[in-house]
């Protein structure tokens, strides 16, 4: 370890995350998500993120604690508010538009990282920890807002007991489309889901 890296480990907690710039943050985050995709999460290694962003280790450990903070921080940034301005007046409307906004590229690239973090979270405390920490439980999505929306429209009643699935429901259909169907889940096969399953429990 070089004197610039021992210094760079021994800095105050204070001035984490101070020393990256936003489109710096973003290009470590999307490497992250492209080696979580090509090896999964056992492979992936501090090491090889700083390989392929050209950052030393040192600086990674400065800005976040380990592994399962990086690859929950990554996706919680490239996820982002996927629900944003959406607001159609319909449950069925908002949902659709939803599916629509997906390119079937971006859906293949989140059934990779579904599929990659599936066995993860089970053999990984901590990084479920981090998953429900930073993702799961500030629904940073959307999703849950617009849920309460037609709730409060009186298209879903508030004690439905789907309610509290339907994200469960939404990545069953990412895992399962491939290994059922050997098809990826693309937008098309989201929309005939979302009409025949999806919606028909919420409204029961």
């Amino acid at each position: 370890m070089t004197a610039t890296e021992l210094t760079e480990q021994t800095v105050a907690p204070r001035t984490r995350r101070g020393r990256l710039t936003p489109e710096r943050e973003t290009e470590l985050y999307t490497a992250v998500l492209d080696l979580l995709r090509e090896v999964g999460y056992e492979a992936l290694t501090m090491d090889a993120v700083a390989t392929r962003t050209r950052c030393s280790k040192a600086t990674l450990y400065r800005q976040w604690t380990g592994k399962p903070e990086l690859v929950a921080q990554a996706l919680r940034h490239t996820k982002g508010d996927v629900v944003g301005d959406i607001d159609t007046g319909s449950l069925h409307g908002d949902l659709h538009e939803l599916i629509a906004r997906m390119d079937d590229q971006k859906l293949a690239n989140e059934t990779a990282l579904v599929r990659g973090l599936v066995h993860a979270v089970h053999t990984h405390p901590d990084l479920l920890e981090a998953l429900q920490d930073l993702i799961v439980d500030p629904d940073p999505t959307g999703l849950e807002a617009l849920l309460c929306r037609a709730v409060a429209r009186g298209e879903v009643r508030p004690n439905c007991p789907a309610l509290e699935y339907v994200p469960y429901i939404l990545i069953g259909a990412l895992v399962a489309r491939p290994l059922v169907g050997n098809q990826p889940p693309d937008r098309a096969f989201l929309l005939h889901y979302l009409d025949s399953v999806i919606l028909p429990s919420l409204r029961a």
